[in-house]
């Protein structure tokens, strides 16, 4: 009996002390487990572009799709957002693929296509592809009371969460080719969209006129461009002698800009890309 009591004694001692290591491991474990937990860290800079691709038409390659080229362009310059016109999305004469999720897929972005009219038996429009996740994404049908029979055109925009937490607004559009006051009439509705925005926004496209047209004159109303006075030419590729694809910004959203160029590819569409860094 005595042997036996002292055996039950010794047992729970051994309880109560494996109950204390194993408590003891879960804490460290636990510390551990704090102290190595990863932050993302809030982004500062943004890098953008605007490319007008011609449905990855290389212009001196008359029927020729070439999205390898098109999506080196972008690769090479690193962008965090980027803001495509001229997309084609199951079209005949780009072998009827989806032009905006081969590029994302390729380049391991995300994006979101905005139709802007049917073609070729598939649709042709603007896309946004951005490094970080995008929701809320809208398709704005742009006015052309001017000349009702120009070709449609619209605004794609979407809400961008950067790392940190953090959420932007991004548009990507392509005003009308043919009539200037259709121009005006888009960035007019452009303007309107904006001063309703509570989200900072940053807007790319190709706006089919020069830094001294009204249209742009307008579009300067709400927001600050990343080039002023002094827009390096953007078409045609051979020799640029137009200004006509800009990068810009919400005059509210306090962004600065860091860098600005027009990057000198001439093979892979009929634009040459414009690139901006801008700054919180």
């Amino acid at each position: 009996m005595g042997r036996n009591t002292n055996c039950t004694y010794t047992m729970k001692r051994l309880a109560i002390l494996y109950t204390f290591i194993l408590g003891a491991c879960v804490a460290l474990s636990g510390c551990a487990s704090s102290s190595t937990a990863v932050t993302q860290e809030p982004v500062t800079e943004l890098r953008v572009m605007s490319y007008n691709i011609h449905h990855a038409n290389p212009p001196i390659r008359p029927g020729v799709i070439d999205l390898d080229a098109i999506a080196r362009v972008i690769r090479e310059q690193n962008p965090d957002l980027v803001a495509l016109q001229e997309v084609d999305v199951n079209t005949s004469r780009s072998g009827n693929i989806n032009q905006a999720v081969v590029l994302a897929e390729k380049l391991g972005m995300n994006f979101f296509f905005a139709r802007a009219i049917d073609f070729g038996g598939g649709e042709y429009g603007v896309a946004i592809l951005s490094r970080y996740p995008l929701s809320e994404t809208s398709l704005v049908q742009l006015p052309e009371d001017a000349a009702p029979e120009a070709e449609d055109r619209v605004l794609a925009t979407a809400n961008v969460t950067l790392p940190g937490g953090k959420t932007i607004r991004f548009g990507s559009t392509h005003l009308d080719v043919q009539n200037a006051a259709n121009r005006l009439q888009q960035v007019q509705t452009i303007n309107r969209i904006a001063a309703q925005e509570h989200l900072p926004f940053i807007l790319a496209g190709d706006f089919n006129d020069l830094p001294e047209s009204a249209a742009i004159a307008e579009l300067d109303k709400a927001f600050t461009r990343t080039c002023q006075s002094d827009c390096a030419p953007t078409i045609p590729v051979d020799v640029p002698t137009r200004a006509i694809d800009f990068i810009a910004f919400s005059k509210a959203s306090g962004f600065k800009v860091v860098s600005q160029q027009v990057i000198p590819e001439r093979y892979a569409s009929d634009h040459l890309p414009v690139v901006a860094t801008l700054r919180f």
